[in-house]
């Protein structure tokens, strides 16, 4: 990705480069960018948020959990992204049925007869340098357990055996969030979250020239190594980060403030992101701009589009006091709030309020359309045009007046 001094994410004259302190780096980074990241955004259109998000993970060796409906090339995209680079991948779709073996590995048969208790990882999670785990919360209690220490230690562990594992991250997908306290923990270990949903409209014609193209076409050969990326990763630890340590200090009280569960763990480790971010950018030290990152610190749905406007504002503000200071791309996200959908949902929210064969709603029905509804009701009020935010706030205050 090129970019100019004022509008692009390169350093600035006086600032420390990655490519004076290490030009290797400095070259794995170039090469990431113009023979991975950029191809991949012009083969999955409108998906350049998830794919930047994928590189991001990967430099920080922290994981990215993608929420949304299937069909969004959620996993198209991270397995694009895996075959674009040099590196074990390992894939998976979990159901409520899966068995630890499925993904660890089988017990090796022989050896056991030998007395030895052992795990055939070849092809398996424990060899990966990428996995994808799809459908994560159908997990059960005997992988949780695993997954928690893969996670976080990259260690697997059975019986007396200890691997450790070379997994630069983990991704995984679903189109719902976790509920049961044993899998927020799980999801907890996935500091990086992002909502995907399916493309506008006005996007389809692309869709359709780009998938066909992305059918027809042979995947590249890699352009970049895992080892390179392991590299790069290390490099994360040079990036001088007290120009925004005072910044970053009071937007995490901010997102709390919000409501969002930013744990001081998950803090710290958050600022491998905005270390990432400034290294992605060929620099060694760290600029506001760099907080983009925390607008994927969410723990809910009805957080997403308050926590990006907060974080924005914060960033709105840093351009103001410093406009000669180039600003991040990536601090102007699309926007999320499309009033049509909000408009369409609760037209179907209405419709739902009177069932065709005229029943009464249950109790629990009622709780469920309430909530739901106090979600859009939030959604509407980030809305930016000021006509369309006072019609879709006043159609959700019509609704929530039938159900009380």
């Amino acid at each position: 990705m090129s970019a100019s001094p004022r509008d692009g994410p390169g350093p600035g004259p006086e600032e420390p480069t990655v490519a004076e302190a290490d030009p290797i780096a400095a070259e794995v980074v170039a090469r990431l960018r113009r023979d991975v990241i950029d191809p991949l955004k012009a083969r999955f259109v409108g998906r350049d948020e998830v794919v930047d998000l994928i590189a991001l993970a990967v430099v920080s060796g922290e994981h990215l959990f993608l929420l949304g409906p299937p069909g969004t090339a959620k996993s198209a995209v991270i397995r694009a992204f895996a075959e674009a680079v040099q590196g074990r991948y390992f894939e998976y779709l979990l159901t409520r049925f899966s068995e630890p073996n499925e993904l660890f590995g089988p017990i090796d048969l022989v050896r056991l007869r030998e007395g030895t208790v052992a795990t055939v990882t070849s092809g398996m999670l424990p060899e990966a340098e990428f996995a994808f785990l799809d459908e994560l919360f159908n997990a059960n209690s005997a992988i949780l357990n695993n997954l928690l220490a893969v996670l976080n230690e990259r260690v697997y562990r059975r019986g007396a055996e200890v691997h450790r594992l070379p997994l630069l991250s983990l991704f995984t997908a679903s189109n719902h969030l976790a509920e049961d306290e044993a899998l927020r923990a799980l999801f907890d270990r996935f500091l990086l979250r992002c909502h995907v949903d399916h493309l506008k409209r006005d996007a389809m014609p692309r869709l359709l020239a780009a998938g066909w193209e992305l059918e027809r076409s042979v995947s590249p050969a890699a352009a970049v190594s895992s080892a390179d990326l392991r590299a790069l990763s290390r490099r994360i630890y040079d990036v001088e980060l007290s120009g925004v340590s005072a910044a970053y200090a009071e937007l995490v009280w901010k997102v709390r403030d919000l409501g969002v569960a930013l744990s001081d763990r998950r803090a710290v480790k958050v600022l491998k992101l905005v270390a990432a971010s400034a290294l992605l950018s060929g620099r060694l030290q760290a600029r506001p701009a760099d907080l983009w990152v925390l607008r994927y610190v969410w723990d809910r749905e009805e957080q997403i589009d308050p926590l990006r406007a907060l974080v924005g504002s914060v960033l709105d503000q840093a351009a103001a006091a410093d406009p000669d200071a180039p600003r991040h791309p990536l601090a102007d996200p699309p926007d999320r709030v499309d009033p049509e959908d909000l408009a369409r949902q609760l037209d179907d929210l209405s419709h739902q309020l009177s069932p065709p064969d005229g029943r009464p709603l249950g109790l629990t029905s009622l709780a469920r359309l309430r909530e739901r509804l106090s979600e859009l009701a939030d959604r509407a009020a980030w809305v930016a045009d000021d006509a369309l935010r006072r019609h879709l706030m006043e159609r959700a205050g019509e609704l929530m007046g039938k159900l009380r």
